[in-house]
């Protein structure tokens, strides 16, 4: 395929695309919000990510020619041609053209849970700044020109559909080009096939680094990294999810659900619930809130008392 993509969307001029979806409708866990091509040859181009709202989002940006400057928390690259900015927004960092210089480049800006994860995961094991294959870059260039042609308001489906295939595109090279880092991030999958399948039960972080592979200490350095959270702090988070589901369940006792979520005391599990989500259990299955409420390991880990995650239960 080359680079006939790269050269296509180029072909047809600086064009900026914003995709939003109107008022009401569903969340989806990928969607772009915006992209284009352009051609800055004056310093009026500066972005600081913690100037653009608190509306989580990401920014993928790859230079053709010239070069940039980004400065991500205390360190200052140059994004010279053939490098590709990666950012998430809001945080500390500026990327900006100084005055007089020449950046060439297109982007795709998109949010969503799975976007966020994805991306955070990139950054935490490459940096801001990422070096691509070319197939990869084109692949990229080719979703920018969709995404600029059909738009999102009108088929929002298919235009997550194009973001999730740009995020994976990126997710293929950098870990399928890493192999050291590939294999750790499919350990931690098979680490969380591990915890699903056994969260009635004590789930130490010595037996979680044992089914990894790896040291106890680089073990819980790679999940935070991959999920975001310490281990135990996961844990926690999706035994807490599967109480609110087994709630909906009549034949089952408050004392059978902590058991079956890994919580020896129900006391202490009616501590940790209430902690969470703002009611005991019994509370929280009498208001029915079990029918609104579907946690994720991601959002709930924000509420969780460190003191519980580490508790040895968990």
């Amino acid at each position: 395929m080359g680079n006939s993509m790269l050269k296509s969307l180029m072909a047809e001029g600086p064009v900026m695309r914003t995709v939003s979806l109107p008022r009401g409708r569903q969340s989806l866990h990928t969607m772009p919000t915006s992209t284009g091509y352009e051609i800055r040859n004056r310093g009026l181009y500066d972005w600081d990510g913690r100037k653009r709202g608190q509306t989580p989002f990401t920014v993928l940006q790859h230079t053709i020619s010239g070069a940039g400057n980004l400065r991500y928390e205390n360190r200052t690259y140059r994004v010279e041609a053939g490098k590709t900015l990666l950012v998430l927004v809001p945080h500390n960092h500026r990327y900006w053209l100084e005055e007089g210089g020449h950046w060439e480049f297109f982007w795709i800006s998109m949010n969503g849970e799975e976007a966020l994860r994805i991306h955070k995961a990139i950054l935490d094991v490459t940096g801001p700044i990422l070096t691509l294959q070319a197939g990869t870059v084109d692949h990229l260039a080719g979703c920018a020109h969709r995404l600029i042609h059909q738009g999102g308001a009108d088929r929002p489906g298919s235009a997550s559909a194009i973001a999730y295939e740009a995020a994976m595109a990126l997710y293929d090279d950098v870990f399928g080009a890493h192999p050291v880092i590939g294999q750790e991030y499919r350990a931690m999958q098979h680490v969380i096939t591990h915890i699903m399948d056994n969260l009635d039960r004590a789930l130490p972080v010595d037996e979680l680094a044992a089914v990894s592979g790896l040291s106890r200490a680089h073990f819980s350095r790679v999940f935070a990294a991959s999920e975001g959270m310490p281990p135990a702090e996961f844990v926690l988070s999706r035994r807490l999810q599967r109480a609110t589901k087994l709630l909906a369940r009549a034949d089952l006792s408050i004392k059978d659900i902590s058991a079956l979520c890994g919580f020896d005391d129900p006391n202490y599990f009616a501590k940790v619930f209430r902690r969470h989500f703002g009611a005991n259990p019994t509370e929280f299955r009498t208001t029915g809130m079990y029918a609104s409420i579907e946690p994720s390991a991601r959002t709930g880990a924000s509420r969780i008392d460190r003191d519980d995650a580490q508790n040895p239960q968990s």
